[in-house]
């Protein structure tokens, strides 16, 4: 069975690695929408913490998205030396900030809003919980489209351009890499360092899972009020979860930020974070696989369904809109799947298991035990007396 497992393993890493070598021959645009997928998937996967092991459910995750693209953007550009002369005088060219130092400090400031987040919502749940974290996340939005007055910080609705692409190692992943005579595009390396950061944050989550924290999340999930009881501390790791998954969020952003090279107000609005939350429950909420699935579709369909709404555009003379099409049929998968598959594509499987009694006296269905036997041995009656 391990062996198995191994062989399977290399396999889909082979196809992995292979994959955006193989694309780039049908062009660069099927790279791209690979790169944006995989975003996505870090963003799943982050938010599947909070969702998804902690119960705790997250419509504004977008927000921290937000905050570390802004963050790599405001680092990584010229917009703060050109608004502030005193950073221009020690930054005359302007802040061109490693990424070695970017994200880990997107990470950390991410984080720390998830955890300012949190602290006022700790007895807060459900649909209560949904809207102040709905709240958060349009507040967030706001603040970056209004933040060019008195002092230019975001530049507004206008965003920020020229954001410096990543460079680590003498390598520029914002110009192809030629092997020879073979070429690299910039799309593929980036492909290669988003595909790392996917790796390294399952490979987090699954042991946060597996660990005595990821039980206590599931326990709060559950029922919270029996996890007091049993002497969780429920404050300090719903706080954990809001930072944990906050922090996946920053990391994504900043590598969004650096992957575009321009970030703006409107790419952060409210249907990001459904899009978000949509990928995780149509996945399989809880469920690493399931969540990694949810997030490939519906990332990567509304690009496939451009080759179905643009002919039935043109078919219909124009009178149809390409765009409405596309979120019509999306729209339709998603409660088609929903509807046949309601607890998600993959959803985790069953850990709970019947009893079965291993001895020769059978009980026929509907027939209940005697009060007196202890189930599982017959032999032995219940008696209150040693």
């Amino acid at each position: 069975m391990k062996n198995r497992n191994l062989f399977l393993v290399i396999i889909v890493a082979l196809f992995l690695l292979a994959l955006p070598l193989l694309l780039q021959i049908q062009g660069n645009a099927w790279v791209r929408i690979a790169d944006i997928a995989l975003l996505y998937v870090l963003l799943a996967v982050g938010l599947n913490v909070v969702v998804g092991y902690a119960g705790l459910l997250d419509l504004g995750y977008v927000a921290f998205f937000a905050i570390g693209a802004y963050l790599y953007a405001l680092l990584g550009s010229g917009q703060l030396s050109d608004s502030f002369p005193e950073i221009k005088a020690m930054f005359p060219g302007g802040l061109h900030t490693p990424l070695w130092v970017v994200m880990p400090l997107a990470l950390v400031v991410a984080a720390f809003f998830g955890a300012l987040l949190g602290a006022p919502t700790l007895k807060l749940r459900g649909d209560y919980l949904a809207i102040v974290t709905l709240g958060f996340g349009e507040i967030i939005r706001v603040l970056l489209n209004t933040l060019d007055q008195p002092y230019n910080i975001t530049n507004g609705p206008k965003g920020i351009d020229a954001i410096e692409s990543v460079k680590f190692w003498g390598l520029n992943l914002g110009k192809p890499l030629k092997l020879g005579d073979y070429t690299v595009s910039s799309v593929s390396l980036y492909y290669y360092l988003f595909l790392a950061l996917v790796v390294v944050a399952v490979i987090v989550s699954h042991r946060l899972q597996v660990s005595r924290v990821g039980r206590a999340w599931m326990a709060i999930r559950e029922d919270e009020v029996a996890a007091k009881a049993m002497g969780i501390n429920t404050r300090n790791l719903k706080l954990l979860a809001f930072a944990m998954g906050a922090s996946v969020g920053g990391v994504s952003g900043s590598m969004f930020a650096a992957f575009q090279g321009f970030v703006s107000p409107e790419s952060f609005s409210l249907m990001e974070s459904v899009m978000i939350v949509s990928m995780v429950v149509l996945g399989g909420i809880g469920y690493l696989p399931g969540v990694i699935l949810g997030a490939v579709l519906l990332s990567a369909l509304p690009e496939v369904l451009r080759y179905v709404a643009a002919p039935l555009q043109a078919a219909t003379d124009g009178r149809l809109d390409a765009s409405i099409l596309r979120q019509l049929f999306i729209a339709l998968s998603m409660i088609i799947i929903m509807l046949m598959r309601p607890r998600g594509l993959w959803p985790a499987p069953e850990h709970g298991k019947k009893l079965v009694r291993n001895d020769a006296k059978t009980t026929a269905p509907g027939d209940e035990l005697p009060s007196d036997e202890v189930p599982g041995d017959i032999s032995r009656p219940m008696s209150i007396n040693p």
